[in-house]
């Protein structure tokens, strides 16, 4: 088992606490962590681009000119993709991006993704994570207090003081611990646990 050192939000230590070996420090594949992202970034994606095609621009109903006698290619309707104004020939429809994982994919994946961030020593566990009231003054400095870029930090259950407090802070993201995901946890230099989290975490991917 890993153990790490627990800290309050005055970033003195409290105590100790283990951390499964399974969760978050397993071996870490590079290939998983690259699968997990391109997922998730692929099922972001709108998928709306659209043109329309000969049926569907306004027009062209008639004939332009008669078969035959013109000395000009026959031609059925103005809006065939070769004229202006007609309609796109194999055009983008709206589509999803999305694509299959297997359970077992993304849960390797995700620990995979913890144990780059322990490894690296950038894991913090917190005791508790508590504001008295929202300000995100209040909730930078405790944040600074820790480290000064990028930093995740996932709690056990809502909390709309520590989420509202770091919701302006460009460089800060709270989830909750059944929101956590590989992406973010990549995109953060650092991560911080409340020790709930941490156990949430551990009893839902040690099954």
């Amino acid at each position: 088992m890993a153990n790490v050192v627990v800290y309050d939000q005055d970033n003195k230590a409290v105590g100790e606490r283990e951390l499964a070996d399974s969760v978050f420090n397993t071996e870490v594949k590079e290939y998983l962590l690259h699968d997990m992202v391109r997922y998730q970034l692929a099922a972001r994606r709108q998928g709306s681009a659209a043109t329309k095609n000969r049926s569907a621009v306004a027009g062209g109903g008639k004939k332009p000119y008669r078969q035959k006698g013109t000395g000009n290619a026959r031609q059925g309707t103005i809006r065939a993709p070769h004229f202006v104004g007609g309609g796109v020939a194999f055009g983008p429809s709206p589509r999803s991006y999305a694509f299959k994982l297997n359970r077992k994919v993304k849960k390797a994946a995700l620990c995979s993704a913890l144990s780059v961030r322990f490894q690296a020593e950038k894991l913090t566990v917190l005791n508790e994570l508590v504001m008295e009231k929202i300000s995100t003054k209040s909730f930078e400095q405790l944040v600074n207090r820790f480290n000064s870029d990028g930093t995740l930090i996932v709690i056990d259950q809502a909390d709309s003081k520590v989420e509202l407090s770091a919701r302006n802070l460009h460089n800060v993201k709270v989830v909750r611990a059944e929101g956590v995901n590989v992406y973010d946890i990549l995109k953060y230099p650092n991560l911080v646990l409340t020790d709930a989290a941490a156990s949430e975490i551990q009893g839902a991917l040690e099954k």
